[in-house]
């Protein structure tokens, strides 16, 4: 269920803004997602897995809320984002 470090860090390597950027939300957007995506497998195989289901749906809802903050302040950032992530709007 969890990405492994290197995974990690090539996911901030390619979503960063700076140099020294770790937590911008294009990054914890991309994280996330990456979470998402392997949780969202796992549910496909254990349906009745109701705590992975309730940690699913507030990682989802916390990737909402970094998308609307996005959306909010810079909306060009927030439809790359979607884009390049394949993330329905």
């Amino acid at each position: 269920m969890t990405i492994t470090k290197e995974k990690k860090q090539s996911l901030i390597s390619d979503f960063k803004r700076e140099d020294q950027d770790t937590g911008s939300p294009e990054v914890q957007i991309a994280i996330l997602t990456t979470r998402i995506n392997a949780l969202t497998e796992h549910m496909r195989s254990n349906k009745k897995d109701f705590s992975t289901r309730r940690g699913l749906l507030a990682m989802v809802s916390r990737r909402r809320s970094l998308l609307d903050y996005l959306k909010r302040i810079e909306p060009q950032r927030y439809l790359d984002i979607i884009k390049r992530l394949g993330i329905r709007k």
